[in-house]
């Protein structure tokens, strides 16, 4: 089907070399799937500090001379897909991805790391690689390549015939810098005027960019698809420049690894389990409680966990509004996560009034995770928004029954359980209030007091399919149909 094309994917983030959210899964996971459908990967993102050259194989790439940037190899564990970073210490030798740890704020020369990013990559590609099919740019911080394609390197052989794809993973992050940013990108400042698929209400947009010049956009679930091009509530702002597009959107939803999130053989599990010995389940609830200090007396109570950002698209304000009222009753509750530092200061607060009964970890750890996954009776997921989500089917898939808002790929994922046909694998809520959040809740735990119809909610749950090879397939899809634009 893929005739041998040759993707490449350009990005801030990929696993197992650097994640901050989602987009890391979909760089790590989406080409294997791709390899299988016969397509050549290759994926571009930038050398951070933290990347462990040595421990991934990394080797520094000889025979070019970049001048102002260097470039490492390797190959993507599991795939036959090329690993690129794009060096350079003054831009990406510091602490942190997108944001400086020390302040939790972002970079201040964090349109120049972009710019010089994406330029880079691209005077890399024309000059290295072999002819590129369709060039895959994730997110804000790949916005500016389709148009640097269009300006400067259609004269290239390697991106002559090149499609381009722009994925929007999350749309509140757009990459919005002021006007006089446009001089330094080496796009004509003439260019920027009002209403030109640079401008943005005075300033400069790089998603905006994106949207405008690539081939065909995606985003990461249907529904979401949807809502930005509804409203300022989902688009902020670029709904018009979305709904403009000759060709609307495709929503293809995120897929899983199964082989990183699979209960049977996950090695990060205390006890490994499947659908028929659940009873495993609890050993890992056990090890939930005594790491976070709860009293393990409560293993035959619910348990309530939420893995998050601790940030308000996470929903975190409902969360607080009705946990007072949840650790009231005969449960247990953890919570793993950080952020916004004064709203993890209120949860602490009102946590301690609960003591070995509630508990935050507060940051990231990828065991405990597993283990939370594992060991929760119930996942709470109130976003505000979610343009996928991943942790409602990695709940799914270890038996672990969600509690979510109906926005984005949580309505695309999670179906309302009803008692009368047996399907549903979860429970949902939709007005943005503590309310409904608290009602959704509490039909949770009226159902988990029911051991058949909670065992029957595990079960559709854990057999629902959520792999990366129906994802692949859509976006094979897609990619046929974008190059053939430009065969001759």
């Amino acid at each position: 089907m893929a005739g041998g094309l040759h993707i490449v994917m350009l990005a801030g983030e990929c696993v197992p070399y650097a994640k901050v959210g989602g987009l890391a899964d979909v760089l790590g996971s989406l080409p294997h799937e791709l390899e299988v459908l016969g397509y050549s990967v290759s994926i571009i993102i930038p050398r951070y500090r933290s990347i462990d050259l040595a421990k991934f194989g990394f080797e520094p790439l000889t025979g070019f001379d970049f001048k102002s940037f260097d470039v490492h190899r390797s190959i993507l564990p599991g795939s036959g897909a090329q690993v690129f970073l794009i060096g350079n210490d003054g831009f990406f030798g510091r602490r942190g991805i997108y944001t400086d740890p020390v302040t939790g704020w972002d970079f201040p020369d964090q349109a120049d790391r972009w710019i010089f990013f994406q330029r880079s990559a691209l005077e890399f590609i024309s000059a290295v690689l072999p002819k590129v099919d369709i060039l895959h740019c994730h997110d804000h911080q790949t916005g500016l390549a389709a148009a640097y394609l269009q300006r400067f390197y259609r004269g290239h052989p390697t991106l002559a015939r090149t499609g381009t794809v722009f994925t929007i993973h999350n749309m509140g992050y757009q990459g919005v810098f002021p006007a006089d940013t446009m001089a330094r990108t080496g796009l004509n400042p003439a260019e920027f005027f009002p209403l030109s698929p640079f401008e943005f209400y005075g300033m400069l947009n790089f998603m905006k960019v994106g949207v405008v010049f690539s081939d065909a956009v995606t985003t990461v679930s249907e529904t979401y698809a949807s809502e930005i091009q509804q409203s300022a509530e989902f688009g902020y702002g670029l709904e018009g420049v979305v709904r403009s597009r000759l060709d609307p959107p495709v929503g293809i939803l995120n897929g899983i690894d199964y082989e990183c999130w699979n209960p049977a053989t996950d090695p990060l599990l205390v006890a490994r389990y499947s659908w028929d010995e659940l009873e495993k389940k609890r050993i890992n609830k056990q090890v939930v409680l005594r790491e976070f200090g709860l009293d393990e007396g409560r293993l035959d109570r619910p348990l309530v966990a939420m893995i998050s950002r601790i940030d308000v698209q996470k929903g975190v304000d409902l969360l607080i509004a009705v946990l007072g009222d949840l650790l009231a009753q005969d449960l247990a509750f953890v919570m793993l996560g950080a952020g916004n530092k004064e709203t993890e200061s209120q949860i602490q607060t009102i946590l301690a009034k609960y003591p070995r009964k509630a508990a935050l970890n507060v940051g990231y750890d990828d065991r405990l995770a597993h283990l939370i996954e594992a060991g929760a009776d119930i996942f709470l997921m109130p976003s505000k928004y979610e343009p996928c989500g991943l942790n409602q089917m990695y709940s799914m898939r270890y038996g672990t029954v969600p509690v979510v808002r109906a926005t984005g790929g949580l309505s695309d994922t999670v179906q309302e359980f009803d008692p009368n046909t047996g399907k549903g694998t979860g429970f949902r809520f939709g007005p943005y209030d503590a309310l409904h959040f608290k009602e959704a809740i509490n039909r949770a735990l009226r159902y988990w007091a029911d051991k058949r119809a909670w065992r029957r909610i595990i079960s559709n749950g854990m057999q629902s399919d959520f792999s990366w090879a129906r994802s692949a397939r859509r976006y094979a899809e897609l990619y046929d149909s974008v190059r053939s634009r430009y065969q001759a």
